[in-house]
């Protein structure tokens, strides 16, 4: 399955789950950012090439269709994990918190937290 996590600045978050789900078998991950900044930010490439995408906050799960209103014909699936912009890169708690939200659909991590 190719999993796309999903932040504002592609600092945090989404690279701290992209490096928990990175080394779990049947997976292949990616993380980006919605901010015109971002680290490696979103594009329309990235969206179609995500089979699922994992935002952290609401507001980037509206963000997404509206502006990658192609990417998303039909049925592709944004899931918003509700994940405040609050932790440091592989902080435990945010490690714990991710693992906890993204276990029921994609398993365990592959990085042990």
């Amino acid at each position: 399955m190719k999993v796309l996590f999903v932040c504002t600045q592609n600092l945090l978050r989404s690279p701290t789950a992209e490096a928990l789900y990175r080394g779990r078998p049947g997976l292949e991950v990616r993380s980006a950012g919605i901010a015109p900044d971002a680290r490696v930010p979103v594009t329309e490439e990235l969206l179609q090439w995500a089979e699922i995408v994992f935002v952290m906050e609401e507001r980037h799960r509206q963000y997404l269709p509206r502006h990658f209103f192609s990417a998303f014909g039909g049925a592709k699936r944004i899931i918003c994990l509700d994940v405040p912009d609050i932790y440091p890169y592989m902080d435990s708690e945010l490690v714990l918190v991710l693992t906890e939200k993204l276990r029921p659909y994609l398993g365990e991590p592959g990085l042990e937290p």
